[in-house]
């Protein structure tokens, strides 16, 4: 297995990052601008990550099969689009996509009239879908706490229906700044659609999307390791200028601004991006990061090295992710000389740490995940680090090593 070691920075850094397209605008534009039958070229900025180039690889071919690999989004998006579209279809993927549950999206294509068949595991792909006959229902149900990614799925179709849709969303709703976004992409491409989130309901009507040209933009899951590399410096007049963020983001990792005040670092908006400065740190951290648990293994990677006891909650969809998140984070958080304890089973964590004890430590496995890899590397700002597997960066950002050697030294 290939590694890559990082090496500590001795000095301050004051620098600017070219941050990667977002791959969640990417992916719900690609689907959006098929159903209007639109050109990829109305798009710009696409996002080079694997999840998002693989989407406009399917959204091309027209063969029996769409692997998705393991793209997760590409999976749950393609599922409901070629459902609704009729199309005669085989969907799979890696061993691990065919390990994450896909039922509650099936069922609820099935009840609008999609004929979709497992071809292994009950609620698992693979699948295969057999086109689309309209049941004459408008009204279905759908748990909002499992993906936020099923309700996008559905809504995202729902113009092409013959009698719209209404969805009502059952038990807690996770993730919801997801919604919001596909919901204001929708907006973007002519859709008009009616949300009370009070009732936990949302109604489209019957209609077309109309073809606009759409800009993505930069990604906040990806500031999030940056502003990490800024918490981390031991040197008080480090700073970065991320590129390409908007103050207005549709992306609900933008929370990551109010996260990391209390750890430490401040936003300022320059008209073209943010600049990250650093202030002094809290004693100690809550969040719920039910609306953003992709920020939840980098935040827990900077209070163990900060030692700043934090409480977590909303971390349920972490261990249906690309690994079980809660589980390797507890592996790997050890290596840190940190612990994260469940203190009430699948709702409340804590992080406790003595960073300064570690002398060496050792190698970070990161689990087929993009995401335990970028969220570890940022330790090297104080200490080295070996990182297992680097090249798991590539499904969201495959530029990620490039730009560390902005700030840090490295052997591959």
């Amino acid at each position: 297995m290939s590694q890559i070691t990082l090496f500590p920075r001795t000095t301050s850094f004051s620098e600017i990052i070219p941050l990667p397209a977002s791959k969640s605008e990417s992916n719900r534009a690609l689907v959006i601008n098929a159903l209007a039958n639109g050109s990829i070229d109305n798009l710009s900025n696409l996002a080079e990550a694997r999840d998002t180039q693989t989407m406009i690889r399917l959204l091309a071919e027209k063969g029996p099969e769409a692997d998705v690999l393991d793209a997760g989004t590409t999976m749950r998006f393609l599922t409901a689009y070629y459902a609704v579209t009729g199309a005669v279809k085989k969907m799979t993927g890696t061993p691990r996509m065919c390990e994450r549950p896909i039922g509650i999206l099936v069922d609820a294509l099935r009840t609008l009239g999609a004929d979709i068949t497992y071809l292994n595991k009950e609620g698992y792909p693979p699948m295969q879908l057999n086109g689309f006959t309209f049941k004459g229902n408008r009204e279905i149900s759908i748990r909002g706490d499992v993906s936020s990614q099923f309700i996008s799925a559905i809504l995202m179709v729902a113009p092409l229906l013959p009698a719209g849709l209404k969805l009502q969303i059952t038990g807690a709703l996770g993730s919801k700044p997801y919604i919001e976004m596909t919901l204001a992409q929708m907006k973007h491409f002519g859709i008009q659609a009616t949300a009370d989130w009070s009732k936990g309901s949302i109604e489209i009507p019957a209609q077309k999307y109309t073809l606009q040209p759409f800009a993505v933009e930069s990604d906040w899951s990806g500031a999030s390791y940056w502003y990490s590399m800024v918490a981390l410096s031991p040197f008080e007049d480090s700073s970065l200028e991320l590129l390409g963020l908007k103050e207005d983001s549709l992306q609900g990792d933008s929370a990551i601004k109010a996260i990391m005040e209390p750890l430490g670092v401040k936003s300022t908006y320059t008209g073209r991006g943010y600049l990250l400065t650093k202030i002094p740190a809290q004693a100690s951290l809550a969040w719920d990061f039910t609306d953003c648990p992709d920020l939840a293994q980098t935040i827990c990677v900077i209070a163990a090295v900060k030692d700043i006891p934090l409480t977590l909650t909303g971390l349920e969809s972490l261990k249906v992710k690309e690994t079980d998140r809660v589980l390797a984070l507890q592996n790997e958080l050890k290596k840190l000389g940190a612990a994260l304890v469940e203190k009430e089973a699948n709702h409340l964590y804590e992080v406790t740490g003595n960073f300064a004890a570690v002398s060496a430590i050792e190698p970070i496995e990161t689990y087929d995940d993009h995401r335990m890899a970028m969220a570890f590397a940022p330790v090297a700002i104080q200490k080295e680090i070996t990182l297992l597997d680097p090249s798991v960066v590539n499904k969201s950002y495959p530029s990620f090593w490039k730009h560390v050697s902005i700030l840090l030294t490295s052997t591959l």
